[in-house]
C-alpha cells in the first residue's frame, strides 16, 4: 500500500535553532521549511522534520543513518566540522570510529546536539 509513498523522517529537538545550525551548516542538508513546531531538511530528496518537543528520548540505537560512498572520506569531513565519533567497547573501531561488520560494511556513529544518534553506513 505504501511501496509507491516517499518516507519522511523525524527527528525529535528541544532547542530548534541549534539544530537547525547542526543539521544545515555541520551536516550540509538544505532547509526547506521551518516553524515554531519543526526544521524541515532535505535530505538527498527525503524529507527530514526535527521536531520540537519538551524532552528528547534517548534509545540507545540509532533513530537516521546515511549510506555513503566513502565513509572515510565523510568521517574526515565531519571530524573537521566538530563532529566526534562514538566509540563502543568491544566493537574494534578503528582510530576514526569505524567498525567493519564482518561482512564488510563500515559503520560509524555520532550524535546530534540533542543525543539522538546518528550514523554513517559504507556497504561493501
Amino acid at each position: 500500500m505504501l511501496a509507491a509513498s516517499d518516507v519522511i523522517a523525524f527527528a525529535s529537538t528541544t532547542d530548534l535553532a541549534r539544530a537547525r545550525s547542526f543539521y544545515e551548516a555541520t551536516l550540509g542538508l538544505p532547509v526547506v521549511d521551518e516553524s515554531a513546531y519543526a526544521c524541515v531538511f532535505d535530505a538527498h530528496g527525503t524529507m527530514l522534520r526535527v521536531t520540537a518537543v519538551a524532552e528528547v528520548a534517548h534509545p540507545g540505537y540509532t533513530v537516521l543513518g546515511w549510506r555513503v560512498m566513502d565513509i572515510s572520506e565523510t568521517v574526515a569531513r565531519l571530524e573537521s566540522r566538530g563532529v566526534a565519533f562514538a566509540r563502543y567497547d568491544g566493537m574494534g573501531q578503528d582510530a576514526h570510529g569505524v567498525w567493519t561488520t564482518p561482512n564488510g560494511d563500515r559503520v560509524a556513529w555520532f550524535a546530534d546536539p540533542d543525543g539522538n544518534v546518528l550514523s554513517l553506513t559504507q556497504f561493501r
